[in-house]
């Protein structure tokens, strides 16, 4: 009991449930483990005793918490986020500090360094927690305006202490209105001046065109952070998810050409500058019209040496003062991550292999090698800058172009664990321990990311700088900021080094700071902020962010009546297939049916502990592969799509089909489904009732009958698909994702093929092809139920037509379309589940015939331009903001779109 006492104490699980109603114990060796990573030595009954002895005695005679976070409620709150800030969201706060004692002085210091007297002490009085506040109210702040503050605070007994102090606004910025915008992978838009893969100078374009021409309101980026570099022995992990600092973007998407100095290279530079343009353009051509895939390597090699010529032009005096100012506001974090950069590539790209003394970020020996390679320092210094230039024309073009959001930027959950941000901030991360998901209904071995996660005591100590940080550099350039795993602020699943993921532990945050920071930082970028809550989630979780303000991220496809789980007599499955009412299936929400669950998926790390695609899922059969150093991760695709496989390959196998197949049954509700197992679609009009017409039961059994199995069609009970109207209104709303099938490869049950293909799949095809059929027809019959689809289902362009009208008549704030969708592309960006096998990551835009689409034919596409000027009459732009975004009344669900529609084979 003692070890779990001091377990709760510092927040660590010794229990969790991998489904709702069971409990699993956490192995004490685990628990063990994850307290030593926090510092705390729990390894004998006596360590224990010690332990929980320090921290009585801490706890009696500490003045202040280590971070106090106070809200400040501009206006009074709605009801709706009244209800959510009091829901039962998990919360863990720091250890509690006692009252503070009668006569205590409490002084507060700026940010500017001004030492100012506070009135708090009705805060503390009587605050047993003293930890994050939830005052609301300038009272509250003791008039103090939002920012981050030292706290002191001096006992007339002599006694004296400090503490962070963040006063943050009660809630996110939120978006004017409704807007609706792209969702885009950058490497994979070239353009016709592209060097082999999209650019910073491509995403300008991108926002120009859209901007004027089509009334998109943002463009929705995969993370820019800078990658891991390869080395002779491997290529640069191309997953944007896994990276070597989410600090500073990466230099590869730098459009050389638009540096200024580059205008300037003269005599033998200037011919070796048009040789190398030249050898661009052969990168550009063999992707675009030879097959190639996107070789980031081969980029960069070419960018880098241009960027060397153009960094031996002199800087213009004006150009001079800017780079100094660069300097000076990124000061010690840009030092450390070009020192990192360059000591790479002397050394290799992971620091743990590198002589000891360089091991240290801080050690005397770092700092003479630092001075010895100064020059390639501050070449990597000169990078970044320029990259960050780039990135603030892409967001001024936007906004110019009367984007009312503009750049929607990409928070990665983690960070390479041999990287330049694991190095320069080795205090904040947990060593030894490596961020996952625990076992669940559909993957009993877990998952590792090999991705260290923070500290929350030491984010707690710093005042949670490195996460304050990080928000306010990605923030510099972003309209709004799309958080990656966003569950991840209240909890996080720690494998320890060399343990299954079956062995970890769930691992609290002080999620009022976490919240806290990451408004005080939109608030003062005037950004919005959308959360990825996909999966199974804590309860009570959505209900904290949606009261902060925080938009949720809502897929179609998984988008279903949970709460309502009623028998419906047309919906079917085949006997054996997974039945959606099973615990956590279909993105089930545990915080819409109350039952408790754990996190299981969402976006992460790109690269490597990958799990399987949905049979993989359901049977527990990972794929998970690790690295030649041993790392849970590799190269490609494994952890970041990984750890979305226990919810994502469930959901797009229950949400695939095909349009021209799973189509409607006409007024008597019949689902026409395909004879999957020969690829026959049904036939006859559904509308007329014609007796051709395939019942979706019999349909799905004839398919399992012919490829030889015993099938029969069984009535289940199904959560069906959510009518617009009842969509939450605080959320991005889309069809797909970066590594979900795109809604053409959905909507054609292409996806499960190419599943199939690369032997991903755990039963027979005919069977999955059955089930997918059955799933899509669901929501192909309430799109022609809402007179969505007039096009017919033949029509593959309008039936993706249909699927982006139904989001736009839901109330959802932002509509994102995948750009890829506009223009047919069948390939996946990203498969969860493969590695070498598929090449995630690296595939340019392509149309339904996997041709390449270069930006310039995206911009001349009229079926582009038919969807996005459907979306445009659906959501009518909104004014781009003079200043920060402001608090919009909810919207109201869009009006109805033309009359009732068939679905026919």
């Amino acid at each position: 009991m003692g070890r779990a006492r001091l377990a709760a104490l510092r927040g660590v699980a010794t229990s969790y449930e991998p489904s709702p109603g069971h409990r699993a114990d956490v192995p004490e060796d685990t628990v063990v483990a994850v307290l030593a990573a926090l510092g705390v030595d729990a390894s004998t009954p006596q360590a224990v005793r010690a332990a929980l002895g320090a921290h009585r005695h801490d706890a009696a005679n500490r003045l202040l918490p280590a971070t106090v976070v106070l809200r400040v409620a501009a206006a009074a709150p709605s009801a709706r986020a009244r209800d959510a800030a009091s829901s039962t969201a998990p919360r863990h706060p720091p250890a509690p500090a006692a009252a503070l004692p009668e006569g205590t002085v409490l002084y507060v210091e700026t940010e500017q360094g001004e030492s100012l007297p506070w009135d708090g002490s009705a805060f503390f009085r009587g605050n047993a927690r003293g930890a994050s506040a939830l005052g609301t109210g300038a009272a509250a702040a003791g008039q103090l305006p939002l920012g981050t503050y030292v706290l002191r605070a001096h006992t007339p007994d002599g006694r004296s202490a400090r503490a962070a102090l963040i006063v943050t606004p009660d809630r996110m910025p939120a978006p004017r209105g409704r807007t609706f915008g792209f969702l885009v992978q950058l490497y994979s838009l070239l353009s016709a001046r592209s060097w082999g893969m999209g650019d910073l100078g491509d995403l300008a374009d991108l926002a120009a065109w859209s901007g004027r021409s089509l009334g998109a309101g943002f463009v929705q980026l995969n993370p820019l952070h800078a990658a891991v570099p390869g080395d002779g022995s491997a290529p640069t992990d191309p997953s944007p998810y896994r990276p070597s600092s989410r600090r500073f973007p990466d230099p590869v998407h730098l459009r050389v050409e638009d540096v200024p100095e580059y205008a300037h290279l003269t005599g033998p530079a200037r011919e070796r500058a048009a040789e190398l343009l030249h050898r661009a353009a052969g990168l550009r051509d063999s992707v675009l019209n030879k097959g190639a895939l996107i070789d980031r390597d081969a980029v960069w090699r070419l960018k880098r040496e241009a960027l060397e010529l153009v960094r031996a032009v002199p800087l213009s005096p004006g150009r001079r003062a800017a780079y100094c100012d660069f300097l000076a506001e990124q000061g010690q974090a840009l030092d450390d991550h070009a020192t990192w950069c360059a000591f790479a590539e002397v050394h290799g790209p992971d620091w743990h292999t590198w002589p000891s003394g360089l091991r240290d970020p801080r050690s005397a020996r770092t700092e003479r090698a630092r001075s010895a390679l100064l020059d390639r320092v501050d070449f990597h210094c000169r990078l970044a800058w320029l990259t960050d230039g780039q990135l603030a024309d892409a967001q001024r073009t936007a906004r110019d172009a009367g984007m009312g959001i503009g750049m929607v930027h990409d928070l990665a959950v983690g960070v390479h664990p041999g990287g330049a941000d694991a190095w320069a901030q080795q205090d904040a991360f947990a060593a030894g321990m490596s961020v996952g998901a625990p076992p669940d209904a559909f993957n009993s071995r877990g998952q590792d990311w090999g991705l260290p996660p923070w500290r929350p005591d030491t984010l707690a100590a710093s005042g949670h700088a490195p996460y304050r940080d990080l928000l306010r550099g990605l923030l510099r350039h972003a309209g709004a900021l799309r958080i990656d795993h966003v569950m991840g602020l209240f909890r996080l699943w720690w494998v320890p080094e060399g343990c299954e993921p079956t062995q970890g532990t769930y691992v609290r945050y002080d999620a009022e700071a976490m919240l806290g920071v990451l408004a005080l930082e939109a608030h003062r970028a005037g950004a919005v902020v959308i959360g990825e809550d996909l999966g199974t989630v804590e309860p009570g979780v959505r209900d904290a962010l949606a009261g902060r303000g925080v938009l949720g991220t809502s897929v179609l496809w998984f988008e279903r009546d949970y709460d309502g789980l009623l028998a419906d007599p047309e919906a079917v499955v085949p006997e054996g297939a997974t039945e959606p009412d099973n615990p956590g299936d279909e993105t089930r929400d545990a915080t819409r049916d109350g039952a408790p669950a754990d996190e299981t998926t969402g976006d992460a790390a790109g690269g490597d502990a990958a799990t399987g695609d949905a049979g993989d899922a359901t049977t527990g059969d990972t794929a998970t592969r690790d690295s030649a150093a041993g790392d849970a991760a590799t190269f490609d695709a494994a952890p970041r799509d990984a750890r979305n496989d226990a919810m994502r390959d469930t959901d797009t196998r229950a949400a695939t089909g095909d349009a021209r197949d799973a189509g409607d049954a006409g007024d008597a509700g019949d689902e026409a489904t395909r004879d999957a197992a020969a690829g026959h679609p049904a036939t006859g009009d559904p509308t007329t009732g014609d007796p051709d017409t395939v019942d979706a039961g019999d349909a799905a059994a004839e398919a399992a009958g012919n490829a030889g199995e015993s099938t029969r069609a069984v009535h289940v009970r199904r959560a069906r698909p959510l009518p617009p109207e009842a969509w939450r209104a605080d959320c991005l709303a889309t069809a797909t994702t970066h590594d979900l099938p795109s809604t053409a490869a959905r909507l054609t049950g292409e996806h499960v093929e190419l599943r199939h293909r690369l032997g991903l799949l755990t039963r027979p095809l005919a069977q999955e092809q059955a089930e997918d059929a059955v799933e899509v027809g669901e929501w192909l019959r309430l799109l022609r139920r809402r007179g969505l689809l007039p096009e017919g289902v033949e029509d593959e362009e309008g039936a993706i037509k249909a699927v982006y009208r139904f989001l736009a008549r839901t109330p959802a704030r932002m509509v994102g379309v995948w750009l890829p969708d506009g223009v047919g592309d069948r390939r996946p960006q990203n498969l969860p589940g493969t590695w070498k096998e598929y090449p995630n990551w690296r595939l340019p835009i392509a149309g339904a015939d996997g041709q390449p689409v270069t930006l310039e034919q995206l911009a001349a596409s009229p079926r582009l331009h038919s969807l996005m000027a459907e979306l445009a009459e659906l959501i009518p732009a909104e004014p781009a903001p003079e200043a920060a975004p402001r608090s919009a009344p909810e919207p109201t669900p869009g009006a109805a779109v033309r009359s009732a529609a068939r679905i026919r084979p």
